[in-house]
């Protein structure tokens, strides 16, 4: 990991708003309010995380993984480190600093807002023209930023690779499990929504999910 800035581009501002997530298991649906904030356009590419000029997207990224970038992208530009990760191998003790000026993920509640950018269409467009997905992939992520952007300038928000957030997916059935979101390049388009939602434990490592960058305004 080298947090290398030189080809990362600038963050995009998000104006605050209110978002209805669910969770299509159990049929809850709960209002967050979000505030303003700043969201990379595409998501952390292998160029930006391991050097050089490497346009895909980096996968094979854990969640542990994706916060010590944010910390070290932080440090590297002089702004205040979000996180403290400990010990615990269940991320149960890592601590979010919110009002630090550095990079951190987005949470699941601004993820979504985000990618839908004032609609309330299950994606952004149509699908072929602003996602990678099992139907026209070809069985690969491709380079970021070559499918339209949403309204508000954010691309991949939906296919190509799912993406971290900072949340928690259900705390008393999946105790340390972390949300991602947005679809990746093997999955059919009932995964690439904006409101689907998936989880895993924050060491996994997998060649269809990444992060992308968020700060705080």
């Amino acid at each position: 990991m080298t947090a290398s800035t030189r080809s990362a581009p600038p963050l995009l501002a998000v104006p605050a708003g209110r978002i209805a997530l669910r969770d299509e298991g159990t049929r809850r649906t709960w209002q967050v309010e979000v505030p303003a904030f700043r969201l990379a356009p595409v998501p952390v590419t292998v160029g930006e995380y391991r050097g050089g000029d490497g346009r895909l997207p980096v996968t094979e990224v854990s969640w542990f993984d994706a916060l010590r970038f944010c910390n070290a992208r932080s440090a590297a530009e002089g702004l205040q480190p979000c996180y403290t990760l400990g010990a615990d191998p269940d991320g149960l003790d890592v601590e979010w600093d919110r009002s630090a000026t550095g990079y951190r993920l987005p949470t699941e509640a601004e993820w979504e807002f985000a990618c839908r950018a004032g609609s309330a269409d299950v994606r952004p467009g149509e699908l072929d023209d602003i996602a990678w997905y099992r139907g026209n992939s070809g069985g690969h992520p491709h380079g970021v930023g070559t499918r339209a952007p949403n309204a508000w300038g954010l691309h991949d928000m939906i296919g190509n690779v799912w993406e971290w957030t900072w949340d928690r997916f259900d705390t008393e059935v999946y105790g340390p499990y972390r949300v991602f979101r947005g679809g990746g390049w093997f999955d059919p388009p009932r995964a690439c929504r904006a409101s689907c939602r998936r989880k895993s434990h924050p060491t996994l490592r997998i060649d269809d999910l990444g992060f992308r960058l968020a700060r705080s305004a």
